[in-house]
């Protein structure tokens, strides 16, 4: 049988640049994670985001717009690996998260 060790959830799959801040993130309070993982991209962005998006599909998109999507599906992303690690450390920590069927 294999030994267990109580480890955080690893990062060494994450981008390099995104991994030293995971690693800190093991280091909050409950609180503190819960505030991570239920944070939320401001609408004012995810209208821009939305809006590239349209432009991109009709091939509308100069140079600066092109990488203004670029930055804003970058942040996104890591937003998301943010809430899904502060999960992760919140599962470990054994808080109790409810299972996706009782929040619908």
């Amino acid at each position: 049988m294999p030994t267990q060790i109580n480890a955080p959830p690893a990062v060494d799959y994450a981008p390099l640049e995104l991994q030293g801040e995971l690693i800190t993130m093991q280091e909050l309070t409950i609180e503190e994670l819960l505030t991570i993982a239920q944070s939320q991209i401001s609408e004012s962005q995810q209208e821009l985001h939305f809006q590239l998006l349209e432009k991109n599909q009709n091939n509308q998109l100069s140079e600066s717009d092109r990488l203004l999507l670029k930055s804003l599906r970058v942040s996104a992303d890591y937003l998301m690996l943010k809430k899904a690690y502060a999960y992760a450390l919140l599962k470990w920590q054994e808080f109790y998260l409810p299972d996706f069927e009782q929040l619908v």
